[in-house]
């Protein structure tokens, strides 16, 4: 992997813009981290290995890896020192794994879920419309989207106010009451972020948090040409939700960022 760049120890730091979204090429999770390459947002190289760094994404300082995993290791360890303890790194699980064997930090799976292709059709959403007619961006809506995240999902990520947080998707019953909702945080110019799905606990089961997704997956891929979104992997009920919309799943992980 070459382009024009700076080299300090073993790292060649990626200096124009193109290079670092050249060299992330069409892994949707690096692109993602690079974030339109923002003020902030560093790359750099060493042999086949990559480290992305944008600080406060999806409320982390996040360095984003892939490659080999000896020479992804050398090169975290020449960068720990002028980044810090704060920044999370994110990539593939097998990855992460061998780094883990390598540092003794363990890192925490979870699964990143993708498309580049508009969501799929529904086929009915257990009220009968089969499609998704009621959802809509809303204005002003913060203080119901807060109380509805507090009741439905209080460890969202994505909230209210949050630096990101772009917009919000959602779905009223018939009296107008917020009763699903879906963020979009995080978006990039390659790529559309999707979080802070939720359901109200009374109307789950009805699949009203896949017409939000539904929707708000069709915006992203149409603006960013990707549309992507971070599930737990204990979370089978959800991530049968995403692959029916045509998401595709693949394990990560994070962990601390480490020099050792």
């Amino acid at each position: 992997m070459t382009a024009a760049g700076e080299t300090t120890g073993i790292a060649t730091e990626l200096t124009r813009a193109a290079d670092v979204l050249g060299a992330c090429g069409s892994d949707a999770l690096l692109l993602w981290a690079a974030q339109g390459v923002r003020p902030g947002v560093r790359a750099w190289t060493y042999g086949q290995a990559l480290a992305v760094a944008c600080p406060d994404l999806n409320r982390r300082d996040r360095m984003a890896v892939r490659g080999p995993a000896p020479q992804v290791a050398a090169l975290v360890r020449s960068l720990a020192p002028r980044l810090g303890p704060q920044w999370r790194l994110l990539g593939e699980w097998p990855l992460m794994r061998e780094l883990a064997r390598l540092s003794g930090v363990e890192p925490v799976g979870f699964e990143w879920m993708d498309t580049d292709r508009p969501p799929l059709p529904a086929t009915g959403d257990g009220d009968g419309d089969g499609g998704d007619g009621g959802v809509r961006w809303l204005d002003d809506a913060d203080a119901e989207v807060g109380a509805l995240l507090r009741e439905a999902s209080p460890s969202a990520w994505a909230t209210p106010g949050v630096a990101g947080v772009r917009r919000w998707a959602g779905l009223r019953d018939g009296s107008g009451r917020l009763i699903a909702t879906a963020a979009d945080a995080w978006s990039c110019p390659q790529v559309g972020f999707v979080a802070g799905v939720a359901t109200a606990p009374a109307h789950r089961g009805r699949g009203h948090a896949e017409r939000v997704c539904r929707f708000v997956l069709a915006e992203l891929v149409a603006a960013c040409g990707r549309g992507a979104l971070m599930v737990d992997s204990d979370n089978p009920t959800a991530i049968g939700v995403y692959e029916r919309l045509g998401l595709r799943r693949r394990t990560v992980a994070a962990s601390a960022l480490t020099g050792g």
